[in-house]
């Protein structure tokens, strides 16, 4: 008989469970001092002059030390993947992944940018803008205080963080910029006249035969939906995330995402 850790644990969907098992082993890894921190973060002449092409990966695996921060982090990263893998991308675990390489290659070439050195909450951040809107007739509710539409919830994310931190958080607003050129190539552009139909971000079939044989039928994600922020402890930043908690989700408003 499964315990209830476990039972939770296989019921989360392949692709988010994947992601969130190697960050949890790669915080481990960190703790027990197998590898550095130094040696996971992304930079451009360590991975291309060094050949240190495991930076490419671990950029984004790395949340910091086990904390109750790292707690925060992962419950984000947790909900709104799952929500997101077993919503619009239910039983399509080859283009939920797809979503995550195109999102980490384009978070790859917009470091510059930030001088944040790891990305994974960029990342997290641009599968909360896609869920957001796929999602514009769930209504959320900002720690009590007022009541806006999912579409709306990337924006309060990084208004509230600027709020805290008094400066602009650029790892934020990557993750909006990404999440949302992929959702206008995937979402709207094939809906319009001059595009013929044609999807762009369309995944490889190479990748849809990788992924043949390992199709999940998880449970539509029903409880409600909390949110909590978190504390960012990575190098040279400091980033908030708000707590958010969502009011009932009609079940004839969340149709499940038919593949194209």
């Amino acid at each position: 008989m499964a315990i209830p850790v476990e039972e939770w644990y296989y019921e989360v969907p392949i692709v988010t469970r994947t992601y969130v098992t190697a960050s949890v082993l790669t915080s481990l890894a960190v703790q027990v001092g197998f590898v550095n921190q130094f040696q996971l973060y992304f930079t451009f002449d360590k991975t291309f002059y060094d050949r240190q092409y495991w930076r490419f990966i671990t950029t984004f695996l790395y949340f910091g030390p086990f904390s109750l921060d790292f707690l925060y982090h992962m419950f984000f990263l947790v909900r709104y993947s799952r929500m997101l893998e077993e919503g619009s991308f239910r039983n399509r675990a080859a283009d939920y992944f797809w979503l995550l390489f195109l999102s980490s290659v384009a978070l790859l070439v917009l470091s510059p940018l930030s001088n944040v050195p790891f990305l994974g909450y960029s990342l997290a951040f641009t599968l909360v803008y896609i869920w957001s809107r796929r999602n514009p007739l769930i209504r959320l509710n900002f720690i009590g205080l007022f009541v806006f539409s999912a579409p709306f919830l990337p924006w309060v994310l990084l208004g509230f963080s600027l709020l805290l931190n008094n400066h602009f958080p650029m790892s934020d607003m990557m993750g909006i910029a990404v999440g949302h050129v992929y959702y206008f190539f995937e979402d709207v552009w094939p809906s319009e006249r001059i595009s013929g139909g044609r999807r762009w971000l369309k995944t490889p079939r190479i990748i849809v035969r990788l992924f043949e044989g390992i199709q999940e039928n998880p449970p539509v994600l029903q409880e409600e939906i909390f949110v909590d922020n978190g504390f960012n402890n990575i190098p040279d930043t400091v980033e908030n995330r708000p707590g958010l908690t969502e009011g009932e989700i009609p079940p004839d408003q969340q149709p499940p995402r038919s593949s194209r």
